[in-house]
């Protein structure tokens, strides 16, 4: 299962509390506290989202962040915008490892989930008993569609997605809710599965951009696999240094001496 459960706003709306929590025992815990936990998040979220009750809408619990091992609280797909919420319920201070882990759970679905590769997604962290609460919102300055994460308590959290949406209201990006909901998860590739991949149908050269010559590429590879042959038939260790500017081709280099 890749959640607990999830629901259209006006079906989560409409549903018995009772019920939403059934499918989230069922699926996860009975520990009475996070049982709590559940029983509060809904209740939250029923007030909060009844606004958008005919909105193109989805809400997601215990979402699994695969690479992670993690699941983020709820996933909100609302307006082409992907909102990642992570509650705190009962805490009073928002701890720099709960905004860490929020972010993470951002940048994971942003890198390595296909259908938010191109959407805007906002990690929120609700502490539900806070004073206080993110007033100007920001995005990230790596232009990613990322926004930095955002500060809730309970009484925030209504007002902070009606202004995330409205700063939002001119991205075109679309969000498909059916195919976010159904999409793959596409870690990035170890560096031995990525140059097993590029040499099974192509040699380096074909896929590689490189500013240095191949002869001055063939020396560099020469001499490195002569280090390698001396030490291996005298036993001994050595270690190689290649320099060169981004595109000479080191990583060629590399790619080389491991495959020969």
């Amino acid at each position: 299962m890749n959640s607990y459960y999830q629901n259209t706003i006006e079906q989560f709306l409409e549903a018995n509390e009772d019920e939403i929590l059934r499918y989230l025992t069922y699926a996860g815990s009975n520990e009475p506290a996070q049982v709590q936990a559940w029983e509060e998040e809904i209740r939250l979220l029923k007030d909060v989202l009844s606004e958008w009750r005919n909105s193109p809408s989805q809400i997601i619990f215990e979402y699994t962040i695969p690479r992670l091992n993690k699941r983020v609280d709820v996933v909100l797909l609302l307006h082409n915008i992907v909102f990642c919420i992570e509650f705190k319920v009962g805490k009073k201070d928002y701890i720099q490892q709960d905004v860490e882990q929020v972010l993470d759970y951002a940048l994971d679905l942003k890198n390595f989930h296909k259908e938010s590769a191109n959407l805007t997604i906002v990690p929120i962290l609700v502490a539900t008993e806070s004073k206080d609460s993110t007033d100007v919102l920001t995005s990230s300055i790596y232009h990613d569609q990322i926004y930095n994460p955002i500060l809730s308590n309970s009484n925030s959290l209504l007002q902070i997605i009606k202004n995330v949406i409205q700063r939002e209201s001119l991205n075109t990006a679309i969000l498909d809710i059916e195919r976010w909901c159904i999409s793959r998860y596409e870690p990035t590739p170890t560096i031995i599965e990525a140059a097993t991949s590029l040499y099974l149908n192509h040699s380096v050269e074909d896929i590689t951009r490189k500013e240095a010559s191949g002869e001055t590429l063939k020396r560099t590879t020469d001499y490195i696999l002569n280090v390698i042959r001396k030490s291996r038939e005298n036993k001994e260790k050595s270690i190689c240094f290649v320099t060169g500017v981004p595109g000479a081709g080191k990583t060629l280099v590399g790619l080389n001496v491991a495959i020969e």
